[in-house]
């Protein structure tokens, strides 16, 4: 391995499937933070220890995944500190939102309060850029920020991770959950407009957030218009390096269709 390695060149060379790839955690805390990120992002950030203790507790009792956020360029959303919450449900996510006055109001933040998070229906576009963990994610997730922040400023938002470094650019919709990879800011806009209008640029897409990598196959074999009479099998898959930031070759999983009788 060199230092000129980049995952997301050697993953898409390889031509390595992205279906079934998509996050599968269910429930998603989006903490808006415009310190460093740090390779641990929550773990290494300047918010108080009893907050990083308090987010560490939540994934680990929850199964919460905790990212932070920022806008395109690092710049406060505003006044206070934004939080999303997302669930997972049938359609994909229900997606809450609050403001808070500091980070330490997350020690107190009840986030099963109707009154604390209040329901956020419109669009939410988070593309991991946390170069301090993958420096494709900041080379190709940048651009592909200040492209869709320049259409949808209000929905565009950097994260610190979303898995899979080596399909960067890669993006979660929010409240749909699919999830994109192999995105460049030339063909961020169109795949993201197509979300927008109800429906799914299959060939970029790693499924839906939020569901088995099985199942996230499945839909996305039916939305191609594949028949219905079908199973997915799930084999391991060839070892391979997954992120410029660590030199360990690391177990795959591939997915395969097949009829449902075979």
């Amino acid at each position: 391995m060199t230092d000129d390695f980049r995952c997301s060149s050697a993953s898409a060379a390889d031509a390595e499937p992205i279906g079934g790839t998509a996050p599968t955690a269910t429930e998603f805390l989006l903490v808006e933070y415009v310190g460093a990120w740090g390779r641990q992002a929550v773990e290494q950030s300047r918010m108080p220890e009893p907050v990083r203790e308090h987010l560490a507790a939540l994934t680990a009792t929850r199964g919460t995944a905790v990212h932070l956020i920022r806008r395109h360029g690092g710049a406060p959303d505003g006044a206070g500190v934004r939080v999303f919450r997302a669930v997972a449900d049938a359609d994909g996510f229900g997606v809450t939102t609050t403001v808070l006055a500091d980070a330490t109001d997350l020690l107190t933040l009840d986030l099963d309060d109707a009154a604390a998070m209040q329901p956020y229906a419109d669009p939410l576009w988070l593309v991991c850029t946390n170069g301090s963990r993958d420096r494709c994610c900041a080379e190709i997730g940048r651009p592909v920020t200040a492209a869709l922040a320049e259409r949808w400023p209000e929905a565009t938002w950097e994260t610190t991770h979303l898995g899979g470094h080596r399909f960067s650019g890669t993006l979660m919709a929010l409240p749909s959950g699919h999830t994109l990879a192999r995105l460049v800011d030339a063909t961020a806009v169109a795949a993201v407009a197509e979300i927008e209008a109800g429906g799914v640029p299959v060939g970029l897409s790693r499924g839906r957030a939020g569901r088995p990598g099985a199942e996230q196959v499945l839909e996305l074999h039916l939305l191609a218009g594949g028949s219905p009479d079908v199973r997915v099998v799930a084999e391991p898959g060839p070892p391979r390096r997954q992120s410029c930031g660590d030199t360990k070759v690391k177990a795959t999983t591939t997915y395969t269709v097949v009829p449902a009788g075979a």
